[in-house]
């Protein structure tokens, strides 16, 4: 298993910190440039969407399986 790495980002003018295993945070990367996105970018909207009471990593995780269930499905 992948070891979890903790990364800082600067989102909304401030910075924030999130923890994940390398291949989410590859996904991660790969789903920021599908969309033409930066990385802070796309943190910014997973955390400007996710519910009060889900941690921001968590959250990152979700939002590369929801992704990978619909690529699985197109």
């Amino acid at each position: 298993m992948s070891a979890v790495e903790k990364r800082s980002v600067t989102i909304r003018g401030h910075r924030t910190s999130y923890s994940l295993e390398k291949p989410f945070h590859d996904d991660l990367l790969a789903i920021a440039t599908a969309r033409a996105l930066t990385l802070a970018a796309l943190v910014a909207e997973v955390d400007a969407t996710r519910p009060r009471d889900t941690n921001l990593s968590s959250a990152l995780r979700l939002h590369v399986l929801e992704w990978a269930k619909r690529s699985a499905g197109s």
